[in-house]
């Protein structure tokens, strides 16, 4: 049985396309719909699926099981204590308390005294938006035994005793914890494809292969319907994934906190490049681009090297991106939903510089978009509208100089896995019958860029979304018949 979508525009043109094996097999007018499931777009744009080139699978996922108090759910101390205590009279006793998204616009620079004032009994951990610190009430960090430990990434005070704050560990702290159910990944793999999203790249530093056997098996199972390439540290840079997973890059986070050596973290480089590997450096401020830059200086690069988020990139900086041939996998997503804060928090300097676009495609530099959820909303349309307006939630314009024209927006998420920032793939026969359709044709998905306008969103020619009202599925269910 194939898949034939009828009546689709595709370049401008009403045409139809059949799908046979996970391909595209033809595209012409008038196909025979003989042995085919059909699918009519009454004139909708089919287009690539959409790749996302940047996000977190598991913690996208935990989301749906935690507490977001971050400034756009809870304004102050007392609506901190509220949120979480509405969940702690809710939860079964020594069940723990995962609260995500903080910001100490809410309530101030947290640590285990200050939760210990609103969950003294329940064990609480929560995290802040930048996902790097977790912060724990005493009850946390006795279930842990963390008096005991010597990890690296423990804040301790004056007497040596723990703070509650937890820098980078969540290599270690996953291990820690009690066993908990697995995250509902099903349940995102169908958001991800109601916008359209056939592919995303996980870039967790994943540094222990078991941590990939519950992706591996929701890729099996078609829980996540998605193509998944996995990044994960330098420790698993030569190893073999679980049969399922796409190799990504291997990922280095520059930790602006403490900062490597330039010998180690051009070390890193070429280790990654040794097992065939690109490699995706995190850098979120000036100072980090500028030594990840130096890295590449001593151990060169290759294709497929990535800068990730490049939150930060001065403008003399840009020659260097464009001589080393690095992509810029960025998220303007944060553009829109933080940029108020951006506003009061980043230095005016920065602030000029903050998740370019423009101007780095302008000078030749290949740029990619992500949404780096759960850090944004895991919608691309919502980045690429925020790469076109460069509007804040209050409204206000942020780098109006960077801003893209809609369908170099939607080009940002329409580059090959393993090739982000590259050509678009194309509907083509031959192509992965990787596919979104859209409800109204290009030129006016174009206006609004929304995901509301995602109909159907077909992955290796399997349909996993369909928007399509019930009286038009029996149509199709007749149209087939005939």
């Amino acid at each position: 049985m194939s898949l034939l979508l009828r009546n689709v525009e595709v370049e401008g043109v009403l045409v139809d396309v059949r799908v046979t094996d996970g391909r595209i097999s033809e595209v012409a007018t008038e196909l025979s719909a003989d042995q085919a499931e059909v699918l009519d777009g009454t004139g909708g744009a089919l287009i690539p699926g959409l790749h996302d080139h940047h996000l977190h699978l598991y913690a996208t996922a935990a989301t749906s099981t935690s507490v977001s108090v971050g400034p756009a759910e809870v304004r102050d101390l007392d609506g901190l204590r509220r949120a979480l205590a509405d969940v702690d009279d809710s939860l079964a006793p020594g069940r723990w308390l995962r609260a995500v998204g903080y910001h100490a616009s809410v309530a101030g620079d947290l640590d285990r005294d200050a939760l210990d004032r609103l969950v003294p009994e329940r064990p609480l951990r929560v995290q802040d938006r930048t996902g790097a610190r977790w912060t724990l009430n005493s009850a946390a960090i006795g279930a842990l035994g963390l008096d005991a430990r010597s990890d690296l990434g423990i804040e301790r005070d004056a007497s040596g005793r723990p703070t509650g704050r937890l820098h980078r560990v969540d290599s270690w702290l996953r291990h820690l914890l009690p066993p908990s159910a697995a995250p509902d990944l099903a349940a995102l793999g169908a958001q991800l494809a109601s916008c359209g999203v056939t592919g995303v790249t996980d870039t967790t530093p994943f540094d222990d292969l078991d941590d990939l056997a519950t992706l591996a098996a929701a890729v099996a199972d078609g829980s996540l319907p998605q193509r998944v390439a996995v990044a994960g540290s330098p420790e698993l840079g030569d190893v073999v994934l679980p049969a399922g997973l796409e190799r990504g890059p291997v990922k280095l986070v520059i930790d602006d906190a403490a900062y490597p050596a330039l010998d180690g973290l051009a070390a890193q480089i070429d280790g990654a490049h040794r097992a065939g590997r690109a490699i995706a450096i995190h850098c979120v401020t000036r100072t980090s681009l500028v030594l990840a830059l130096a890295a590449w200086e001593v151990a060169g690069s290759r294709q497929g090297d990535r800068v990730e988020h490049g939150s930060v990139i001065p403008v003399e900086l840009i020659a260097d991106l464009r001589r080393h041939d690095l992509t810029v996998v960025t998220q303007p997503g944060f553009v829109g939903e933080r940029g108020d804060e951006y506003r009061r928090e980043v230095d005016g300097e920065d602030l000029a510089h903050l998740h370019r676009c423009r101007s780095l495609l302008d000078a030749g530099v290949r740029v990619a978009g992500s949404t780096d959820a759960p850090y944004t909303a895991p919608d691309p349309w919502r980045s690429m509208r925020a790469a076109v307006t460069r509007t804040s939630p209050s409204g206000a314009i942020i780098g109006e100089h960077e801003a893209l024209g809609p369908r170099q927006a939607l080009g940002l998420f329409l580059g090959d896995l393993h090739d982000p920032g590259g050509p678009h793939r194309a509907i083509a026969p031959g192509e992965a019958a990787d596919l979104c359709l859209l409800d109204r044709p290009l030129e006016a998905a174009l206006e609004r860029l929304t995901s509301d306008a995602v109909v159907a969103t077909v992955c290796a020619g399997r349909l996993v979304h369909d928007a399509r009202a019930p009286a038009d599925r029996r149509r199709a269910r007749v149209n087939r018949r005939g």
